[in-house]
């Protein structure tokens, strides 16, 4: 069976200085805790001083009355400007953010995955809508949780 492909890029503009929101970014075990819809982070591998190499599990769960649980293998990191994953599990692809400093900072997600589970292989084709949206209501929510976090105003979201 043919696997679903799904690319999303999200921009959160947060009223923070980079180094902040970096910091907060690069926390993912930390995400649960300000981000609705992430059920659970666990660390899997401890990666370099960087965080290179480390995997984290994640499950998420939104508005559709299913979890997703991936692998995240941080692959790349540019201090204060990127974090590259390698995701596997019931999501494959990659997920990159980008931060970009200005008035505030900018937040760029790039997330470029594949479906594995079997049905929702099966009804992509007439699930997809439903599928953009529900994501769109997780990312909608990591940028105002992001906010909250950082005690700052979540100057535009797209």
């Amino acid at each position: 069976m043919r696997m679903a492909a799904y690319s999303f890029l999200t921009t959160w503009h947060l009223d923070a200085p980079i180094d902040r929101v970096y910091e907060v970014l690069k926390e993912s075990g930390d995400y649960p805790r300000w981000w609705k819809g992430v059920e659970s982070v666990e660390m899997l591998a401890h990666g370099d001083e960087h965080g290179v190499g480390q995997v984290d599990r994640h499950a998420w769960r939104s508005a559709l009355p299913y979890t997703l649980v991936f692998d995240a293998r941080v692959t790349r990191v540019e201090e204060l400007r990127l974090i590259e994953a390698q995701i596997t599990g019931e999501l494959e692809g990659i997920g990159v953010w980008r931060l970009f400093a200005g008035e505030g900072t900018a937040v760029v997600f790039d997330w470029r995955v594949r479906t594995t589970r079997t049905w929702m292989n099966r009804l992509g084709p007439i699930a997809r809508p439903v599928f953009i949206w529900n994501h769109d209501r997780v990312m909608a929510a990591g940028g105002i949780g992001l906010a909250r976090e950082l005690g700052v105003r979540l100057l535009a979201s797209s």
